[in-house]
């Protein structure tokens, strides 16, 4: 409630306060679906409505490329990579690696169609590898890593303290090799020092936060806004491209909703972490969530996916951080 109180106050301060105003009752729309999804269903109901949206998008960005291949696969940057009904190919793998964290948790939770969502589950890998994608592709490998974790805190308290003590001796390890051999990181994922222009944009979105770092510039302001003095046009001139967001969530945050829109995302970010760890001690619930979760995660780090109006992911984190504090009621016959 407090973040969307201060994304609706950005009105008064924004660089284009039409835009944001419009922008505004779009996220107001797009966080209330997620939370009637949250309150509406039940742990399994809500991992199989998810996973019958995931399970379909699969099927159309399977079949698009076989039909009409000009559409689904790029021609230009990274020749044969899939794309299916994306504007390139990374869009493919990040959603196709929520999706098979959304299809798996949902198997764990309906054993009676544990085959169909496994089976659909295994065609969102198979799209993630066609993409070439590999940052999606380590996404969906901690995805998939942390559903074993869910699966192993469950089994009984002992598995669960080993499990516990694995997984933040894992974390550490993957910590201290990005932190003292990122070169080596980046090599094995193919990528660059800069993540593909990414950090010349941050480093760019910087330089303006720092002149308006309270405020911000205003919810969903800054990306469409093409005078010539404004933010965009300084962001573009540094980065030597023109990027249509952040590509970092939390930067993101602060470009339009200064300080304390970021300490708002960052505490609800934080308790729905926080609430999933603990689920998966509590409540089969935690295959569903935490798996999507770390995926969204990591994410956040090179896509702004966080508060983002007319975004099923969006949705979806939402929808988990409701139903995580909202638990299923027993049914009364």
């Amino acid at each position: 409630i407090l973040l969307m109180l201060i994304v609706g106050a950005s009105i008064t301060w924004s660089v284009s306060p039409d835009q944001t105003l419009r922008r505004v009752v779009a996220i107001y729309a797009t966080t209330l679906g997620g939370i009637v999804l949250g309150s509406r269903y039940r742990w399994a109901d809500l991992a199989e409505v998810l996973a019958a949206a995931f399970a379909t998008l699969a099927v159309i960005a399977f079949v698009v490329p076989i039909v009409m291949p000009s559409i689904g696969i790029m021609h230009e940057l990274f020749p044969g990579a899939w794309r299916g009904v994306w504007p390139e190919k990374n869009i493919l793998g990040g959603i196709m690696a929520l999706g098979f964290a959304i299809l798996a948790g949902t198997a764990m939770l309906n054993p009676h169609r544990a085959r169909l969502w496994w089976s659909f589950a295994a065609l969102c890998l198979l799209l993630v590898l066609l993409s070439t994608s590999k940052t999606s592709l380590v996404a969906l490998v901690m995805g998939f890593g942390t559903l074993i974790f869910v699966a192993l805190v469950r089994r009984s308290p002992a598995i669960g303290v080993a499990t516990v003590w694995l997984a933040v001796l894992g974390i550490g390890m993957v910590a201290s090799v990005a932190l003292f051999a990122s070169d080596l990181l980046f090599k094995a994922l193919g990528k660059d020092a800069t993540l593909t222009g990414r950090t010349e944009v941050w480093t760019a979105a910087i330089r303006q936060i720092e002149l308006r770092p309270w405020t911000g510039y205003g919810y969903a302001a800054v990306w469409d806004d093409t005078d010539p003095w404004a933010p965009l046009a300084k962001i573009v001139k540094e980065a030597h491209w023109r990027p249509h967001h952040s590509h970092n969530s939390w930067i993101e945050q602060w470009l339009g909703l200064g300080v304390f829109g970021l300490a708002a995302w960052a505490f609800y970010f934080l308790q729905t972490m926080v609430l999933a760890v603990v689920a998966a001690f509590r409540t089969p619930g935690a295959y569903l969530a935490l798996p999507f979760l770390v995926i969204y995660a990591l994410t956040s780090l090179t896509e702004s996916v966080a508060v983002t109006y007319n975004d099923f992911r969006w949705v979806i984190f939402v929808a988990l951080s409701v139903k995580l504090c909202w638990p299923d009621r027993e049914v009364r016959t």
